[in-house]
């Protein structure tokens, strides 16, 4: 449909119809910020110990079956190792007290009965209830990993379902499927089922989130879509977020919690009748006359009267027939759009790990993990305001470069920050987490211009598998801080900074005109231009062919 924008503009921008739309869309990508983030809580790891039987034991002989070890300069009881219990059970029964033996002399084995968890945070995890600590402590950030998995498929799957089925059923089918899975999970045996689970509801999640922005940016127009695009849904998954640690804080059980998120899908069941299906679609399918039912509805709302035709029947679906199709190939063809899309891939994959590493590790802060997680989830509404305002008027090479160096610039300076001054080391945290979440608004407007419009889906896809490899990294490096305390930030600090460093060899686009073709794309600096020469010749070819056409 050519200048579909031109032929509803009798709507108006900001109508009541639009306003519904921009409001009922944003809400429901609220389920959607507590989903991304509910193995904070549901996985989260409590103090635990060896289980010790009491049975012909005093109290002083339990607590001196734990061995004890240097944690990060301090004394802490052993989680996997507890010296051998017929050893401890023998010198008990010999009237012998822990004070007048060599404890550290005395054989030690693995925790054969079990484990004691603290229940001073939580009721239970899934962690506490199938033992995911010690040989299966690689079990938790994997559960992490395999929820990020299933946003990957999803991200793979979900636009090409939602070009054939429509933008509104998918929405709505894979909301229910979140909601329907994540109740499922309530009644899982084992770890095992709940991860296949856990893979459902991470696919179901970015497809919803997903159809949802499209079918926002095909109704919407004008000013109203670029706020809808690049803060509404934004908002209110943060939103989503925030209420997150506040249904983590009143409900302690996994399992309650897990019902407690996803009682919220079943609320956007009657959306079904106010949400309409995307009138650009509909045209795209053939399907004129269902197009003009929603548009003169969206009239009729708006108090505005609709010309007695809207579309023509022979406008829709005109492609050009002899239009060149561009695959993966075309996005590493030559060494200019090679070089935009290896330095873009870095820039999506460092923002993810620092973005979702920060928000995945406030259960591992020192005070209040509920606390600590609204905190991380209240820094990104600022973040996104500040991100949008900044980009009407700066240049996006430049706002990308400075947002990374604040997120990695203050990650690295924790490591410097004293044990007892933890306040500041959580506010640089927060401090870093802001810098990420505005580089991650302002990543996703400049890879789109960077591109030309006939691969940018293309390299926006490539981008956001890298952004999903990046996110499936991420518990892993968060994991590594039971080695080191201050590895996570140190890898995720210098992986900023240096993709904020490459980020710099990128085309600035700020006042420029978005390129259409391969050829009208803007150079990086500094890449080589031997393959720019064999382009050339192709592009000549091509339009030799067309010409003969």
């Amino acid at each position: 449909m050519k200048d579909y924008e031109k032929t509803t503009a009798f709507l108006g921008q900001w109508g009541p119809f639009q306003k519904i739309v921009f409001f009922l869309l944003c809400t429901s990508t609220v389920p959607n910020g507590f989903s991304a983030f509910s193995v904070i809580f549901l996985a989260d790891i409590p103090d635990h110990h060896c289980q010790i039987p009491g049975t012909n034991l005093s109290e002083d002989w339990i607590r001196a079956s734990i061995p004890t070890k240097a944690v990060n300069g301090k004394l802490e009881l052993s989680k996997c190792r507890r010296y051998k219990l017929d050893i401890i059970r023998n010198l008990s029964s010999q009237g012998y007290n822990p004070e007048d033996v060599n404890l550290t002399e005395i054989e030690q084995e693995k925790c054969v009965d079990g484990w004691m968890y603290s229940k001073h945070i939580y009721q239970s995890t899934i962690v506490t209830e199938f033992d995911l600590v010690c040989d299966d402590e690689w079990k938790q950030p994997f559960t992490s990993s395999i929820y990020f998995i299933g946003v990957l498929c999803g991200s793979f799957f979900s636009g090409q379902i939602s070009d054939r089925f429509g933008r509104k059923p998918v929405l709505f089918v894979t909301m229910m499927v979140q909601t329907f899975f994540t109740f499922i999970q309530v009644f899982v045996p084992s770890w095992e089922l709940f991860s296949v689970l856990f893979f459902i509801v991470g696919l179901g999640q970015i497809s919803n989130y997903v159809a949802a922005f499209v079918l926002g940016t095909e109704i919407l127009s004008g000013g109203v879509r670029v706020l809808y695009s690049s803060l509404g849904v934004c908002f209110f998954f943060a939103i989503g977020y925030m209420m997150l640690p506040l249904m983590a804080f009143l409900i302690r059980s996994w399992r309650m919690l897990l019902v407690a998120l996803s009682v919220p899908g079943l609320i956007y069941i009657p959306l079904w009748w106010f949400i309409p299906e995307s009138p650009r679609w509909l045209i795209s399918q053939g399907r004129v006359e269902e197009a003009e039912a929603i548009v003169k509805d969206a009239a009729k709302k708006n108090e505005v009267t609709p010309p007695d035709i809207i579309f023509k029947v022979s406008e829709a679906n005109m492609v050009p027939v002899h239009m060149k199709k561009y695959s993966m190939i075309d996005i590493v063809k030559s060494s200019n759009i090679r070089c935009t899309t290896f330095m873009c891939l870095l820039l999506w994959m460092a923002i993810n790990i620092g973005y979702f590493g920060l928000s995945l590790n406030t259960s591992n802060l020192l005070g209040n993990p509920f606390l600590n997680c609204f905190l991380s989830a209240v820094t990104e509404v600022p973040a996104y305001i500040v991100a949008t305002l900044l980009l009407k008027s700066c240049p996006r090479r430049l706002l990308l470069s400075a947002f990374l160096s604040i997120g990695g610039g203050f990650l690295l300076l924790i490591q410097l920050i004293p044990e007892s001054l933890h306040t500041l080391a959580l506010a640089l945290e927060m401090a870093g987490k802001f810098g990420f979440t505005m580089a991650f608004t302002v990543v996703y407007i400049y890879t789109a211009e960077v591109y030309p419009t006939v691969v940018r889906n293309l390299g926006m896809g490539m981008c956001s598998s890298a952004a999903r490899i990046g996110s499936i990294t991420a518990p892993y490096i968060i994991f590594l801080g039971t080695f080191s305390k201050y590895l996570p930030y140190i890898l995720m600090g210098s992986l900023t900074i240096g993709s904020s460093l490459a980020n710099m060899f990128l085309p600035e686009t700020f006042g420029k005109v978005l390129p259409e073709t391969v050829e009208q794309m803007q150079k990086c600096k500094r890449c080589p231009r031997g393959d720019d020469r064999m382009l050339e010749e192709n592009r000549k070819q091509d339009v030799l062919k067309e010409q003969k056409l």
